[in-house]
């Protein structure tokens, strides 16, 4: 549970919301961490990020979590690093969002030479315990080529991933921009059920317009920042939407279609990447005219999204409501269908039925064997 520490953390927090955050959120000591993770061991690291070491623990429930263990304090802003992740994290609640577990914030004292003299010295072990997700990060399924995985597997990651960033940008009064969207922040469950994880980054809005930072220092991941932040440390939406599309075209073309596109007018790459999964879909048994639009909606999308002006760029909201309206239409037609078979069942009892009453011959249909000789 929380301590003094973390009371004081949200005093401006309303009551309610504070007593949701206190029952989803649990304080975990050091020493905690250490038995479940068998005192962090190297069979138990399941990962490595640019902050920390990541290892898997079982809690007394039986519950499995991983454990975020961030690297020693080098400087102060590893303190803000540290204290964004667990407060946006601690705000958020989706289905495509790393849920928050509990964390630990350690600190020590110890003595240290300094100038030929012993002083005392703090030293601050953090870790966030996060749900265990068994499918590994997105990046460990793309390849220079295409995603390996079947197009249904993809479209759900895609339409999960742009389902969260919506969350995150839209789902509250105060704004959560990411600014760190990449493959290997993409989570899977067994499921393959997409969720946005590391908000080391991130940065709490009061609302969704566009800010400059004072800083001159770029920090997030080449290739998925938008130029507008490159080269002026402008923030807005925007940039996440920017990291998306690039995601979408490397799971969509690979790493060596991404930096084909660049040099490639977009009527083209689009007939090129919707020609290769047309393919794909042709020699499977998903082949269908829906799944060729998804394939062609994603890719456009994606290509708007890493326009170089920011203001041609959708919003996530027109991005979701895009997919879903590709999703309603499927439905409806998959129930005109079911609407036309049940129907031409109907029937073809009625005529079997009308048959035996006269005594005469008795059809097979292909939608029921009801009056089949056998």
């Amino acid at each position: 549970m929380a301590g003094k520490e973390s009371y004081s953390k949200y005093a401006d927090t309303p009551p309610e919301e504070f007593i949701q955050l206190l029952y989803r959120t649990r304080e975990f000591t050091l020493e905690f961490l250490e038995r479940i993770t068998s005192n962090f061991s190297m069979e138990n690291i399941v990962g490595r990020g640019g902050f920390g070491v990541i290892y898997k623990g079982v809690l007394d429930n039986g519950e499995e979590v991983a454990v975020k263990k961030l690297h020693p304090m080098a400087w102060i802003g590893d303190r803000q690093l540290f204290k964004n992740e667990l407060n946006n994290l601690m705000k958020v609640q989706h289905k495509n969002i790393v849920r928050l577990v509990g964390y630990c914030n350690h600190t020590t004292q110890i003595l240290v030479e300094y100038n030929g003299k012993l002083v005392a010295a703090s030293v601050e072990q953090r870790a966030l315990c996060l749900e265990y997700l068994q499918g590994l990060s997105l990046d460990k399924h793309l390849s220079d080529e295409a995603c390996r995985l079947d197009w249904d597997t993809c479209y759900k990651i895609i339409k999960g991933i742009c389902e969260g960033l919506h969350y995150l940008h839209n789902g509250s009064d105060h704004p959560i921009y990411h600014l760190d969207l990449k493959p290997e922040n993409i989570l899977l469950d067994k499921d393959m059920m997409p969720k946005i994880g590391d908000f080391g980054l991130s940065r709490l809005f009061d609302s969704v317009e566009t800010y400059i930072t004072q800083s001159e220092n770029v920090t997030g991941t080449r290739g998925y920042m938008p130029p507008e932040y490159i080269h002026r440390q402008t923030i807005s939406p925007k940039f996440d939407v920017f990291s998306l599309g690039v995601i979408i075209i490397r799971m969509m073309a690979g790493k060596k279609g991404y930096f084909d596109c660049v040099d490639t007018p977009p009527e083209e790459f689009i007939k090129l990447v919707h020609g290769n999964w047309r393919k794909r879909l042709q020699a499977t048994t998903m082949s269908s005219y829906y799944a060729s639009q998804e394939v062609r909606t994603c890719i456009e999308i994606a290509l708007r999204c890493v326009d170089h002006d920011r203001a041609k760029r959708p919003t996530i909201a027109q991005i979701v409501n895009e997919l879903s309206n590709i999703g309603t239409a499927k439905s409806s037609a998959a129930g005109q269908e079911r609407v036309i078979m049940k129907r031409t069942s109907m029937i073809a009892v009625f005529i079997v039925n009308s048959n035996l009453r006269r005594g005469g011959p008795r059809y097979c249909s292909l939608t029921s064997n009801i009056g089949c000789p056998s």
